[in-house]
């Protein structure tokens, strides 16, 4: 009778140890999103000024600027999915890079001094984000591998988790880049 007490409490305490664990980790992914999140509000901050700057210089960009505004628009909606956020997010990347590519083309935009300082804030801001996102994914990959492995897989299928999806680069990015390309268009 002692002995099956015994195990019953420690049968007990190895589920509370599995629960806290598994509601640690989840906890984790959603406070490391939530810094990425404001990471990616500031960048959404700047984007405004950086369009207004660069606008009466790049005539000829004019539909990628309108794109990014409208990206920004749409990621700064409220309640917007943790999937939709991460391929919004990965188009704006995408968009801001060919911007900071058209500036190198317009002598007076490298001159100007307001739009090198957004672009300074940017890179910054972009290195920040790129840290925050590694972060979010080192807590998804712990979050899911626990959630995956024995016995603790058993605890989240009762508690309904279910796997987080990681920051990943757009197919475009993962392409390898022509230098000759590069160079011709300059």
């Amino acid at each position: 009778m002692f002995i099956s007490i015994i195990i019953f409490i420690g049968l007990v305490f190895v589920l509370i140890l599995m629960y806290n664990s598994l509601v640690s980790k989840k906890n984790q992914v959603a406070n490391i999103f939530a810094s990425v999140d404001t990471q990616l509000k500031k960048r959404y901050d700047l984007i405004p000024n950086l369009v207004a700057s660069v606008s009466q210089y790049m005539e000829h960009e004019k539909s990628l600027l309108s794109e990014v505004t409208r990206l920004r628009s749409e990621a700064n909606k409220p309640n917007i999915s943790h999937g939709h956020k991460m391929a919004l997010d990965a188009k704006i990347t995408s968009a801001l890079g060919s911007i900071m590519v058209a500036v190198e083309n317009y002598p007076d935009l490298k001159a100007n001094e307001n739009v090198m300082h957004l672009q300074s804030t940017l890179n910054e801001l972009e290195e920040q984000i790129s840290a925050a996102r590694r972060a979010y994914n080192q807590a998804v990959t712990d979050y899911n591998n626990a959630i995956e492995m024995l016995p603790t897989s058993f605890m989240a299928l009762a508690m309904n988790y279910t796997k987080k999806e990681l920051f990943e680069i757009t197919k475009d990015e993962r392409q390898s880049i022509s230098v000759k390309d590069l160079f011709s268009s300059k």
